[in-house]
């Protein structure tokens, strides 16, 4: 399989997908797509919160053949950064790297981001007061992926680094370093024959 230039970014929540993909298709000049604004987006669309739908998919495969087919679509093209929990499944032809965290530090990042960008944390502010709170909605999203994933996909687990390229955990690294070593790794795979 011929490797193209995508590079497709997973990780646990609050990792700094979005982030780090912005980052890099920005130093890189390639495009940015998010299945996360995709999904936010669809749930806006039927005035319904991220976790209501993410509830809704795991009974109704419309919304995950949705989110399956962008992705498809993503990976017929060339210079693209997507953040996505399942790029590295259907784009396996992309970089895929998987940015871990723990959902303690993940929930303390999500109150300090949803300072600076309250719009698109509205739904956890709304339904969390507190980083415990939000931690186990964290955990209690993973299981919900999971369970979809399996059933859907025979995917046992999403998060597993044999999945990916390259895994870093991104707790004591700054963006601009997470940044830096995906570019570094991406750049030796593809002179990779």
């Amino acid at each position: 399989m011929e490797k193209k230039h995508i590079i497709t970014i997973a990780g646990k929540l609050g990792s700094g997908k979005s982030s780090t993909a912005k980052k890099i298709a920005e130093t890189l000049g390639y495009e940015h797509a998010s299945t996360g604004d995709f999904m936010r987006k669809m749930a806006e669309d039927r005035g319904i919160s991220l976790g209501e739908l993410g509830k809704i998919a795991e009974n109704d495969p419309s919304v995950d053949i949705a989110i399956d087919d962008y992705c498809r679509k993503i990976g017929n093209r060339n210079n693209i950064v997507l953040d996505s929990r399942l790029g590295f499944h259907f784009i396996p032809q992309s970089f895929k790297v998987f940015l871990e965290l723990d959902p303690m530090i993940a929930a303390k990042r999500i109150l300090e981001d949803a300072k600076v960008n309250p719009l698109r944390h509205k739904e956890t502010l709304k339904d969390f007061s507190n980083i415990e709170e939000i931690a186990k909605s964290i955990t209690e999203r993973l299981q919900s992926e999971r369970k979809r994933y399996k059933e859907l996909y025979n995917i046992k687990d999403h998060t597993d680094p044999k999945n990916f390229n390259l895994v870093i955990n991104t707790a004591a690294m700054p963006l601009n370093k997470v940044a830096s070593k995906i570019i570094e790794e991406y750049n030796k795979w593809l002179n990779i024959k």
